[in-house]
């Protein structure tokens, strides 16, 4: 798992440069200024198979664009029906976004064939059905999960926290800066510079992926964040689509690379760190799982404050590792029909307590939440559990921890035992 994480952003940041290649015919220096967007908001949230997907559509849709240059559609036709299915069991969103990446190409390179765009918007289409095979899976996988929620449409002031959130991370203001003033300033010079322009193919599947982004609602089939996690990718697609008209420039193309490397090298420093950081205090606090017997089911209560801070709370799931790494059961898992690999038993016997969102433990001063720490140290059902592990909580009353046994504490973190 930790190989195939490690992948993820140099895979994306492949997939962008092959993508700019094809497009352009070279990699312009205004590429580098996408790159960062591979630890976007969707990779440092945690949304690992979605990122994985994404990488792996746009290397597809780089080979898309080559056999389409090459003349190669035949082959194309065949080769990216086991790619669909390849993308579709990764995650279902990168199939959706290779298909629109596709698809808008498609529509470009017919209309470039002499086709007006209104005919080439239907003869781009028999194209873009060979990637259509995983409708079928999907068919049999949704048909047993009508329960799930599809909400949340057309909420303007959350889509636009989202673009600004493209490289949320930990500093705010310098998060912003990056995902927003960065990007216009080289869309403001491609405006401006007679000899930058922007490639209509990569344009057009910015707008497609930029129309999808407006249109997505926050949860889609229970799964939230759905339209968040395009967000940097619109803005990365439309920033590869800028180049320089004819031979780059030999005055401002050294200057636009040296901006670009150099916004490129900060972001990749300031994750490093932040990253490390975080890595540094969840070592501390699972060392709690030695003391932890083998099987054992535990209730995780991780800190959170009254009010989202800009900071990830990066220690929220933390309690999955019970699963990890003592076969063990955790309550900080979301049960959603269709989705889960794993299934819970006796699931009546935790109460409120076996699912997603049990885990967070509030300030007792906090009145627009559920649930205050002490509230769940002293409502929890004490039969169903073995341990109470408290990750970075809030101050708590100790009579709430009555009948438990401290077995271990760290910097961050303490494990009670229930006493029978």
């Amino acid at each position: 798992m930790k190989l195939i994480v490690m992948c993820i952003p140099p895979l994306t940041v492949a997939g962008f440069l092959w993508v700019s290649r094809e497009v352009h015919h070279r990699i312009p220096p205004t590429a580098l200024f996408a790159l960062p967007f591979a630890f976007g908001h969707p990779f440092l949230y945690g949304f690992v198979n979605y990122s994985l997907s994404m990488a792996f559509a746009f290397l597809a849709f780089g080979l898309w664009l080559r056999l389409a240059r090459l003349g190669r559609t035949g082959l194309r036709a065949i080769v990216f029906v086991p790619i669909s299915f390849l993308l579709f069991v990764t995650h279902t969103f990168g199939w959706g976004a290779l298909g629109l990446l596709a698809y808008s190409a498609e529509v470009v390179r017919q209309h470039d064939l002499g086709h007006r765009y209104h005919r080439a918007l239907l003869k781009a289409l028999p194209h873009a059905l060979v990637l259509s095979g995983p409708l079928l899976l999907m068919l049999i996988w949704r048909g047993g999960a009508t329960s799930q929620q599809t909400i949340d449409w057309f909420d303007w002031a959350t889509k636009k926290l989202w673009l600004l959130s493209a490289l949320r991370d930990r500093w705010q203001a310098y998060d912003i800066l990056s995902a927003t003033v960065i990007p216009l300033f080289l869309m403001a010079e491609t405006i401006r510079n007679p000899r930058l322009a922007f490639s209509r193919n990569l344009a057009a599947s910015a707008i497609v992926l930029l129309i999808s982004f407006l249109i997505l609602p926050r949860i889609v089939f229970g799964s939230a964040f759905a339209d968040m996690r395009l967000a940097p990718f619109f803005i990365a697609t439309l920033l590869l689509a800028i180049r320089f008209k004819g031979a780059p420039d030999r005055r401002s193309a050294p200057i636009l690379a040296s901006i670009g490397l150099l916004f490129f090298a900060s972001r990749i420093a300031t994750t490093t760190f932040s990253l490390a950081k975080a890595s540094n205090e969840q070592r501390e606090m699972l060392k709690s799982l030695d003391h932890v017997e083998p099987g054992s089911r535990v209730l995780s209560l991780a800190g959170h404050q009254c009010t989202d801070d800009w900071a990830f709370n990066r220690h929220d799931h933390l309690g999955g590792m019970v699963i990890v790494r003592k076969l063990g059961f955790s309550n900080e898992q979301w049960i959603v029909a269709g989705a889960n690999l794993l299934t819970l038993r006796n699931a009546s016997s935790f109460g409120d307590f076996a699912k997603d969102s049990s885990q967070q433990a509030y300030p007792n001063d906090c009145h627009n939440r559920h649930a205050s720490i002490d509230q769940s140290l002293a409502t929890f059902p004490r039969a169903a559990f073995d341990y109470v592990w408290l990750i970075d909580p809030p101050a708590y009353s100790h009579a709430t921890t009555a009948g438990m046994q401290l077995v271990w504490r760290g910097p961050d973190s303490m494990l009670y035992r229930v006493v029978r």
